[in-house]
Order: C-alpha cells, then structure tokens, then sequence
C-alpha cells in the first residue's frame, strides 16, 4: 500500500461506480458458476476421497459466496504455501478488515479469486483443478468462424511476406505499419469475434484496408489510440539493427483473445518487428477466463485435432439435436498451418511462455518496482510490453478515481517515463477508471443515450463498446 497513489481508489461502496455493481451483482453470478462447475465435475468422479474433498471445496465457496451477499468482513486467507498470502493478510489487516461493500474494489476483487483459488490449493486431489477451464474452451469453440477465417487471412499474410522482396521497400513498410495497427485492433476487441477489421491482408490491397469503411468505424472507437507511437518503437529497433528485439504480453483471456494474441505474436515474429516474444500467463485460475499455461496446450490440442474438435457434438448440442458440420480439408490444413507456425517459433525460443506471481498480487502495478524489482529488471530487456485487458489498464493505472483527462503517463505512476519499460495498453472500457481523453470528451460520451447522464455515473466505460491504446514511453 505503501506505493501506490494517492488519488483515492474505486471502491465497492460508491453508489455512482461499476464497482457497487459489481460487488452486489457480478460476483454472486460468478460464485454461483464456480459452484456449479466443481459440483458437474465431483458427479464425474468415482474416487471415493476425490468427491469427499469436492464437496468441501463446495461447501468452502458456498460459505464464500454466503459471507459476500450478507457484507461480512473479510477473513485472512488460509495459507496454502503461496508466497503471496502473507501480502494480502497484511493488506486486508492495514485495511482494518472491512466489509464486501466498503472496500477498494481492486483489491477485493483480487481477493475473491485467491480465496476461491485457496479452496483448490489445501486439497490433496483438486490442487491443479481449473474451474474456468471448461467455460475457456467452449468459447474457443462457439469462436469457430472467426477462427477458421482467420486462419486463412494469416496465411495468406505469411505467404505474402514470403515474397516481399518483389515489392517496394516504400510499400513493405507501408504495409507493415497497417498491419500491425490492424493486428492490435483484433487483438484490442479480443473475444468480441468481429473480424471486419481484416478486409484484407495481402501487399496489392493493402492501401484499401487503409481506408476501409470497416476500419474507420472500429476507429471511431478508440478515444485515445497511440498504435503509432508503439510502432514507431518497434521499427526503429529495427532500423537501428538491434540483434535481440524481444517484445512482451502480459495476457487477458484465453480462448479466441488467445488465439489472437498468437497471432500478433506470429505476425511480430514472421515480419521481424520482434526476434522473440515472451508471453505472461496467470499461474492460478483468475478472473474467470485469464490465460494459464494449460490453456496453450489446450489450444494447440484443439488446432491439431481440430477436426474431431469442432465436429465432435458438445453436450448441449446432443441434447438439442445438433450436430455441427465437418471442417473442409482447407479449413484443415488452415488450422495445420497456425500449429506448424507457433510450434516452430516455440522450439526456435523465439515464442515463449513466462509465469510470474506478481500479476495475481492483490494490489497495483505501481508496487512493481517496490515488491518485484527483479520483475521490473527483467521488462527492461523488452522493446514493448502489451498489457492486455480491463484488469491490466486498473492495475497499471492504481484503479484509482482520476480525472479522465489525467495522462496516462502519469496516471500509471513509476511504470511511466524514466521507468526503463516501454508501455502498450491494450483496453476496451468496463471500469470507470479512464485517462488520457481530450477535455469534454468524458461528458460527451456521458451525454450519449446510456451513457450515465447527470446521474454521476460513467456508464459508458461499463459495457466494453468504448476503447483506449495507451502507450507511454520508459526508456
């Protein structure tokens, strides 16, 4: 606590803020899904002891759930061997143990996961049990068009950029420079599927997608896009002939945002804008849908099966009748293709994966540099860090109370300039926390029909329609 701002954080007692809402609304949902989730999987289990200590487990998030919607103090987590419990005790008693409804949201929120992720950790027969894990790739699957069809527009790229040497360098810089702003636009929207922004991807139409009717109506909502700035970054490590341009993600959710985020990846790699991207996964199951190692494999699983993956009925789809339609041969080797790509990337060291106990920390990002110094050091080496997601953008920004024409370089604290850490945030709006926007903006769009209007609600930073690229430079 110690570390973070001063401006006076979202809290979950504030009538006006998303964070009232979602403590008294959100979180008994998202309870009641985990509950729901472990009691399916202890009717699959014939071991004896394995069902005895689900049900626990049960009970254990019963009486979470129970303490939440009846507003009663937080409890020290139990200590299940983590280097982090220490942390949030010592934090939740300098808090002076407060209710579910009077405390910082983002702390709280952090919270609830470590607890839920506490039940799993004392068992003897759960302790690896993803209770997210069945939601995850069941997105991936109802994401099935959009991952086949871009699949094949990221082939055609590839192959493209196998014959650059035909084009002008005035045209392969023109194109990159587009395709990377477009590649973290889909990664940007992440699991909305909307893949109009990709009209298309190859050299010879490139200058159209530029002013695409498409592009232009996803730009309309980015309010502040700094994709520019960050790939100016990029290319001038390029310029300058640096031997090593390492560039890192720290991940949001799995599924089809995964996926995208491999393809970012990929297309960094293959165009040489990066010699080598690091990936950070959770290393606990948080927030509902954030990456964990294990979801990579699940998804490489389902590229490299991906015939009996998307053709093989859900249970859902045998109940009604379903059954979905076999993939193409094209459709096939498309999804071939994207393994191939990512496992050789992976075994050349240049894609990689890196897990770190800081990003499920119960506090902010500015206590990087006091709590994870070796963290800190390690970012350093890296061209570009990409947060992704709504929680990253709260984290980096102390999920504090600012006023929304705050910069974002202030706003993010010590990870601003001079911190030796080139920044990319990646975020579409779900939380009033919001900086960099020009002045009026913020009453502008409160102004919008459900925008919050007068009553001193930012309900337009809620629903996700709205987003920011935020870039600040460190170095």
């Amino acid at each position: 606590m110690e570390f973070d701002t001063k401006t006076p954080p979202s809290s979950t007692s504030d009538k006006n803020s998303f964070a009232y809402e979602s403590a008294r609304s959100r979180w008994p949902v998202i309870i009641t899904g985990v509950i729901d989730d472990v009691h399916k999987a202890v009717s699959e289990v014939e071991d004896a002891d394995k069902r005895v200590e689900g049900k626990k487990i049960i009970e254990d998030i019963a009486k979470l759930k129970y303490e939440l919607q009846h507003d009663r103090k937080l409890t020290p987590l139990l200590d299940d061997g983590g280097a982090d419990i220490a942390g949030y005790n010592k934090e939740l008693e300098q808090l002076g143990y407060p209710t579910w409804f009077n405390i910082p949201w983002l702390y709280a929120e952090c919270y609830l996961y470590r607890r839920i992720a506490t039940s799993f950790a004392l068992s003897k027969h759960w302790k690896s049990y993803d209770v997210f894990a069945r939601q995850k790739i069941g997105t991936f699957r109802s994401s099935r068009p959009a991952v086949i069809e871009l699949a094949n527009r990221y082939h055609e790229l590839i192959t493209q950029m196998q014959h650059k040497d035909e084009k002008s360098q005035e045209e392969i810089n023109a194109a990159e420079k587009i395709l990377f702003m477009e590649m973290c636009e889909i990664c940007l929207w992440g699991n909305a599927t909307d893949l109009s922004l990709l009209t298309s991807l190859t050299y010879e139409d490139i200058q159209k997608l530029q002013g695409s009717e498409a592009r232009k109506a996803s730009e309309k909502n980015i309010i502040v896009n700094d994709l520019e700035a960050a790939y100016n970054v990029l290319k001038k490590a390029k310029a300058d002939g640096k031997n090593e341009r390492r560039v890192d993600i720290v991940l949001d959710n799995a599924g089809f945002e995964l996926y995208v985020d491999l393809i970012l990846a990929g297309f960094l790699l293959s165009s040489g804008l990066a010699t080598n991207v690091i990936l950070h996964p959770k290393n606990i199951p948080w927030f509902v849908s954030d990456v964990l190692p294990g979801d990579f494999g699940a998804l490489l699983s389902a590229l490299v099966t991906a015939q009996s993956f998307y053709s093989t009925p859900s249970e859902d789809e045998l109940n009604s009748g379903k059954r979905p339609s076999p993939l193409t041969d094209k459709e096939t080797k498309e999804l071939a293709f994207l393994f191939a790509e990512w496992s050789h990337f992976h075994s050349e060291g240049q894609l990689t994966i890196r897990t770190n106990g800081f990003w499920t920390e119960g506090g902010s990002f500015w206590r990087l540099p006091g709590t994870a110094p070796k963290l800190l050091h390690d970012l350093k080496d890296s061209e570009l860090v990409i947060f992704k997601g709504d929680l990253n953008y709260r984290k980096l920004t102390g999920d504090a109370m600012w006023d929304p024409t705050t910069p974002f370089t202030t706003a993010i604290g010590p990870l601003g300039p001079g911190s030796g850490v080139n920044i990319l945030s990646l975020r579409t709006c779900k939380a009033d926390v919001v900086v960099g926007l020009k002045p009026g903006l913020d009453e502008e769009l409160r102004a919008m029909e459900g925008g919050g209007g007068d009553s001193g609600q930012r309900k337009w930073a809620w629903n996700g329609k709205w987003a920011v690229c935020s870039f600040s430079g460190g170095k």
